[in-house]
């Protein structure tokens, strides 16, 4: 079904898949068709340099990227990095995160994101995630209290995208608070107590 994808975590509609150059088409042209969505807050790659920068930036081991499919037709829905990840005695990254036009406010970024959440607790035993996020995007302010971040702040002038520093709220998760008390991700809870996300 997955054909070339490297499948890396399943939920009950999307699943995760690494990015390779093979997927470089399908890429394209989800960015491309979701530029004028995608601004002010994201500017991804839209071109095959770019996009070699981006997939050369995760070989480096700068940051983690995940690439959100649709178990149904394996529709390429959007991408998720943990960038700036740091181990040592901080074990943390800061989330970054789209969805192409034609899939948002579906839940699919939710479920893929929970995914995401599971990994980074689980097998790259982070503490600690941030998610900032400029505060006119309701939308991924939404999303990450729904998934039980906290603010922690706001930043003028935080982080600069396509050439303007851009204020952000910082928002946050730890490891103790997605997991729950039991340790177990939240995919292990839904399947242990039969709860469907």
């Amino acid at each position: 079904m997955f054909g070339r994808r490297k499948i890396l975590a399943e939920g009950e509609v999307v699943y995760l898949f690494e990015p390779t150059r093979a997927s470089a088409e399908d890429f394209l042209a989800m960015t491309s068709a979701s530029q004028m969505f995608h601004h002010p807050w994201v500017f991804p790659a839209t071109d095959q340099r770019r996009f070699r920068g981006y997939l050369d930036r995760l070989d480096a081991g700068q940051a983690f990227g995940f690439f959100i499919g649709r178990l149904e037709d394996d529709a390429l829905l959007g991408v998720i990095n943990i960038n700036d990840v740091i181990f040592g005695g901080l074990r943390s990254g800061s989330l970054g995160y789209y969805i192409a036009a034609d899939f948002a406010r579906r839940g699919y970024m939710s479920e893929g994101l929970s995914l995401v959440l599971d990994r980074a607790f689980t097998d790259l035993k982070l503490h600690r995630l941030e998610a900032n996020v400029q505060p006119g995007n309701a939308a991924s302010l939404g999303l990450i209290q729904r998934l039980g971040f906290h603010k922690e702040g706001f930043s003028p002038g935080y982080l600069q995208i396509d050439g303007v520093w851009r204020d952000h709220e910082r928002w946050a998760i730890l490891a103790e608070e997605w997991l729950g008390a039991n340790g177990l991700s939240s995919r292990q809870m839904r399947r242990q107590y039969g709860v469907v996300a």
